[in-house]
């Protein structure tokens, strides 16, 4: 019987314990992530109970999406809860009670360019957030023949283009840390 008691005891005690780690994981913030769309990405839109209006759409160049009622729209450089809130704005004219959902589909926009004296230059998708070392080893490492200490990074902003000096070897040997920037869309590393 004592045995018993314990028992139940435990199992109690094993429910409120997780009930209580399931409260707090339920109301704990989630983190906003504001994804700014780019050419190439693919949104999945959707209408819901309107088939018409549920399509994979490619932003093109230009940053522009055509979808139907509403024509030709701007989706490039604006966040994705920005873009919803003008298409679902744009669409309330023509479906009462809109229920609308816009989600990233395919990330083809968040591209890094590597050219140079590496083992493998090209472009690299961006899956999360990447360093110019990480990106480098992405690129298969600096060749021997590169410049190791003369690394640049071009970045173009709104002030024009931004030049960042990389030192492989300096970051290698924990050094200048700083210059080890998290690399942004479109940023293109020479390796001389």
């Amino acid at each position: 019987m004592k045995r018993t008691a314990w028992v139940m005891v435990a199992v109690v005690l094993i429910c409120f314990f997780s009930f209580a780690v399931f409260a707090q994981e339920k109301t704990a913030p989630s983190p906003v992530v504001d994804y700014v769309i780019g050419p190439g990405d693919v949104l999945d839109i959707s209408v819901w109970k309107e088939q018409a209006l549920t399509k994979l759409v490619t932003v093109l160049p230009d940053g522009k999406i055509s979808f139907p009622l509403v024509g030709s729209i701007m989706a490039g450089g604006k966040t994705l809860d920005q873009f919803s809130k003008e298409l679902e704005q744009r669409l309330s004219r023509f479906v009462p009670d809109l229920n609308l959902s816009v989600l990233v589909h395919q990330v083809n926009s968040m591209m890094v360019y590597i050219i140079g004296r590496v083992n493998n230059p090209g472009r690299f998708i961006l899956n999360s957030n990447i360093d110019v070392m990480q990106a480098l080893a992405m690129a298969g490492g600096l060749n021997p023949f590169a410049e190791q200490g003369n690394v640049k990074i071009f970045r173009e902003t709104k002030d024009g283009k931004k030049i960042f000096e990389f030192d492989y070897d300096d970051v290698a040997e924990g050094k200048k840390l700083k210059q080890n920037i998290m690399l942004k869309r479109g940023d293109l590393i020479v390796v001389p």
